[in-house]
């Protein structure tokens, strides 16, 4: 299953990097020190989110909330983030 979820990139204020936080997944958030980096830990963040919700069989995924519809403070910018979940069959 692929899913796709808006992610919010707040630049980091002493430092470069970013931190990245997903309105739509409740406490997903990732970190990273460059752009490249944020989007992929962002990734990691999102995967684990949801392969954790397979793992407690709850498959309650929320609804991809529309970019327009997200408030952005000043300096923050929306990325779509990809994640892929492999869901293998039950052998119980």
């Amino acid at each position: 299953m692929t899913f796709t979820y808006p992610a919010v990139f707040t630049p980091h204020k002493n430092d470069k990097g970013y931190h990245v936080t997903f309105p739509d997944l409740q406490c997903c958030e990732a970190d990273g020190p460059d752009l490249e980096d944020a989007v992929e830990h962002a990734r990691e963040a999102a995967y684990n989110w949801l392969y954790l919700e397979i793992e407690e069989k709850t498959f309650e995924f929320p609804p991809q909330t529309h970019m327009e519809d997200i408030r952005l403070e000043e300096g923050e910018f929306l990325k779509h983030i990809m994640v892929t979940v492999k869901l293998l069959p039950d052998n119980d």
